[in-house]
């Protein structure tokens, strides 16, 4: 079984995709972000990195697929490739910080690759507002992330909303965070499994 967590920068995908293969005992792919030699230098100069940082994402989630494909176990996914394109991207071309140019060749990209992905059997989208999310990045203090602005995320839950709401590759799971903490608060976590097995039971009914 593959299930991917999505959501938005400091949504808690990462911790989520976590907790959850040690409860049911899948391995997790996680997003290759103390590994990206580019994530730094995007956030001080968006404009100059954008092209770069995205394609190292594309890559990097495009393997994940691959290893998941092959592995035969049961994964869950933090961030999916279709973020890349549809949320990441989308936005730095909304926001003229990716030259047409180089959108277009990472939009090529990308649609080659999606010719050979298939999507996950549940997707949870962990929804969050502004001060929710800005919260949760103060908390983590990665030094690179100080730089990310209000407006940055603003745009980035907006490309969100659209795209789930349009979502019909798969199972969906719509997780409302705003008022959880499924890390300090047992009983959160647990409302979220439960969720979650309603719609794996439901894949096998």
């Amino acid at each position: 079984m593959h299930i991917a967590v999505s959501g938005n920068i400091g949504s808690g995908k990462t911790t989520l995709s976590i907790k959850l293969a040690k409860h049911y005992g899948w391995h997790a792919e996680l997003e290759a972000v103390d590994n990206n030699p580019y994530l730094a230098d995007f956030y001080e100069d968006m404009k100059r990195w954008s092209f770069h940082l995205q394609v190292f994402f594309l890559n990097s989630r495009f393997n994940q697929i691959q290893r998941i494909r092959e592995s035969g176990i049961s994964v869950v996914q933090d961030r999916t490739i279709y973020e890349d394109a549809y949320i990441f991207a989308a936005n730095l071309a909304k926001s003229n910080l990716i030259s047409d140019r180089d959108y277009e060749n990472y939009l090529a990209l990308f649609h080659s690759m999606i010719n050979y992905v298939k999507a996950p059997d549940l997707l949870i989208y962990l929804k969050a507002d502004i001060p929710k999310l800005v919260g949760q990045i103060e908390k983590r203090g990665r030094d690179y992330e100080n730089a990310i602005r209000i407006d940055y995320l603003k745009n980035l839950n907006s490309h969100y909303e659209e795209w789930i709401e349009g979502y019909d590759k798969g199972k969906l799971l719509i997780v409302d965070v705003n008022d959880m903490d499924f890390v300090a608060h047992p009983e959160d976590f647990s409302s979220i499994v439960q969720k979650v097995d309603r719609e794996i039971y439901g894949l096998f009914s």
